[in-house]
């Protein structure tokens, strides 16, 4: 049997190999820290942030740190979970695991901080179980104790109320979740949330097997609200020029913008179901679109605590249909409005094949592929 690697055999000789400063493509980063581990244990990592960023996460406040430090997976899930919280003026909750969002939540009329965050959380309360959670706003007492009474990894917020961090530090009520990390952001404004928003401070890097570097821009949306949601059309020699036949209320497409915002941090293929200003189901990492989708309905029906079923839900698909049958499963489960990107040779035959099974297909104005 091989033996595991040892952090002190392996890992901790590494820890602080990593230069204070580096420079990226004429860019400046000055190291944090070092990081628990990386992906996992046996990988050493550190975390660096612009010398002259906005440092809405590099400059994070430790409220309450665990028994260790942050690892990598963790900046990843609370990078994430803020991506997803920073659309939103009204209160807004994202529930992170393994780098992809397991539900989100926005307040509806009359909706607590606290109800927002129970739904966060119970759209998949299996896989929300040591996850990452942010806030948007300022977390209150009865959201700190609901929190508290499952396990999480750690919880970021641009704020914390008066009393709050003494209901995460009371490790003798709630032993279940001693170690939890308390974070608190910057300003979530900083964060550039559309198309014309990004410049060069916010490139991205991915390092390949062989340490070649690709830079690439982020990805962002240019849809800024339900009027920029439009009607898909399309045409082609077989089905001639096709319209929607079908519009949505305000609040399905409230529900359409969420989800789209959502699938932002969603790892392709990547679909997202939405009703009342919560995700349902989340389908992610699946090689083909309809797989996507019969993922994200097979999860609702198995992990969803809630009630209902996904009549009249909406659902973004984060690439275009190829196909009529993604647009046909998602009808059969009941949804009515989705939300897709154009692009495919039989665009016109999906709109078609939508008409005819009474729901109403938005097209956006791009596509938003995630590929951690």
């Amino acid at each position: 049997m091989a033996k595991e690697l040892s952090r002190s055999s392996y890992l901790e000789k590494n820890v602080g190999s990593f230069s204070p400063e580096i420079e990226i493509c004429g860019r400046r980063y000055v190291k944090i820290d070092d990081l628990r581990y990386g992906t996992n244990p046996h990988q050493p990592a550190a975390c660096y942030r612009p010398v002259d960023g906005t440092g809405v996460i590099g400059d994070m406040k430790i409220i309450k740190n665990g028994k260790s430090g942050l690892s990598q997976t963790n900046l990843e899930d609370i990078s994430g979970a803020l991506n997803i919280v920073k659309f939103f003026d009204e209160p807004a909750c994202a529930v992170m695991k393994h780098v992809n969002p397991s539900g989100a939540a926005v307040a509806t009329p009359g909706e607590a901080l606290r109800d927002v965050y129970l739904k966060a959380r119970d759209a998949d309360a299996r896989a929300a179980f040591g996850s990452v959670i942010a806030f948007n706003v300022e977390v209150d007492a009865d959201t700190a104790r609901e929190i508290m009474s499952t396990f999480v990894e750690c919880v970021v917020a641009p704020g914390f109320a008066p009393g709050v961090a003494e209901i995460f530090s009371d490790a003798e009520t709630y032993k279940l979740n001693r170690h939890v990390r308390i974070l608190q952001c910057g300003d979530l404004k900083k964060l550039p949330r559309f198309t014309e928003e990004v410049n060069d401070d916010y490139n991205t890097f991915k390092v390949l097997a062989d340490g070649t570097v690709v830079v690439a821009a982020p990805l962002s949306t240019s849809l800024h609200g339900i009027a920029d949601l439009k009607s898909a059309e399309a045409e082609n020699a077989r089905c001639g020029k096709q319209k929607s036949n079908f519009t949505a209320s305000e609040a399905r497409l409230k529900d359409l913008l969420f989800s789209w915002y959502v699938n932002l941090s969603v790892r392709s293929n990547g679909v997202v179901i939405v009703k009342d200003g919560q995700t349902l189901s989340v389908g992610t990492g699946e090689q083909d679109r309809v797989g996507a989708i019969e993922q994200a309905i097979a999860k609702f029906k198995q992990k969803y605590t809630g009630a209902g079923t996904l009549d009249d839900a909406v659902m973004s698909s984060d690439g275009f249909f190829p196909f009529e049958d993604g647009v046909e499963t998602a009808a059969a489960a009941g949804i009515r409005t989705i939300i897709a990107p154009a692009g495919s040779l039989r665009d016109a035959d999906v709109i078609k094949r939508a008409n005819e099974l009474g729901v109403a297909l938005y097209y956006a104005p791009e596509r938003i592929f995630s590929h951690h």
